[in-house]
């Protein structure tokens, strides 16, 4: 029975616990969801709700009519917040893994960010830190996520654009950020991590170059001794 419930636990079968919340973080039914939401207590993984504003949505003019925002436009600002947010991340908590930011327009997950750390301790960190900041004149609410794996979160049919469900899907709608941004960003951690190897490749060289000097010197030292004792053997006639 144990490894039943083990292996239904946070799917669809599960009864008792919600696998949207366990999947992608949220769930559209927030308190009023009759399976439990388990909040994890240690995770790569944090979730930074309704941040982004997609300047598509939000555009208005006086009247109340919304004001077209081009493509190009809508780019820029997305990639200018993306850069802004990865950047912080990076620099104050610790190397991000992945980023990523959804473009539902559902309530539990519009404007949500998910920032994977490499390492648990700069999400706890980041956390309890963002927890006492405001973004664009509101106060930021972070947590722990259970989502890991982004691709069990993220719609398949988006992806080939085939969601019938539009920005009210209850599985995560991704935003892309720009080529030449993504390579900037995740091409810089590389080149980090390139320069630490061959530092460590450098260090290791110099510790074996240590070593086998110590070592010549005393494969010397041990000749010179086997060729003194053969004299000393010479004149004294043995062997």
């Amino acid at each position: 029975m144990a490894e039943y419930l083990a292996s239904i636990f946070g799917t669809e079968k599960d009864k008792v616990n919600c696998s949207f919340s366990f999947k992608i973080g949220a769930c559209c039914l927030g308190d009023r969801c009759f399976r439990l939401h388990n909040k994890p207590t240690f995770s790569q993984t944090i979730l930074i709700q309704n941040i982004y504003r997609n300047p598509q949505n939000s555009a208005q003019t006086a009247d109340g009519s919304h004001c077209a925002v081009s493509d190009v436009e809508m780019q820029e600002h997305y990639d200018e917040f993306f850069e802004e947010v990865f950047t912080e991340m990076e620099e104050k908590y610790g190397e991000v893994e992945e980023m990523n930011v959804c473009d539902n327009l559902g309530d539990h997950l519009v404007g949500n960010v998910y920032v994977k750390f490499r390492r648990e301790e700069d999400a706890e960190k980041a956390v309890i830190d963002l927890n006492n900041r405001w973004f664009n004149g509101q106060p930021i609410h972070a947590e722990l996520s259970p989502v890991t794996d982004f691709r069990e979160a993220c719609c398949r049919q988006y992806e080939m654009g085939e969601c019938t469900r539009g920005g009210f899907c209850n599985f995560m709608h991704l935003k892309p950020i720009s080529r030449e941004l993504r390579r900037e960003l995740y091409g810089r951690r590389r080149k980090k991590h390139r320069s630490r190897s061959r530092s460590r490749e450098r260090r290791s060289r110099s510790r074996d170059r240590g070593r086998g000097g110590g070592g010549g010197g005393g494969g010397g030292g041990g000749r010179e001794r086997d060729r003194r004792r053969s004299r000393d053997r010479e004149r004294s006639g043995r062997f």
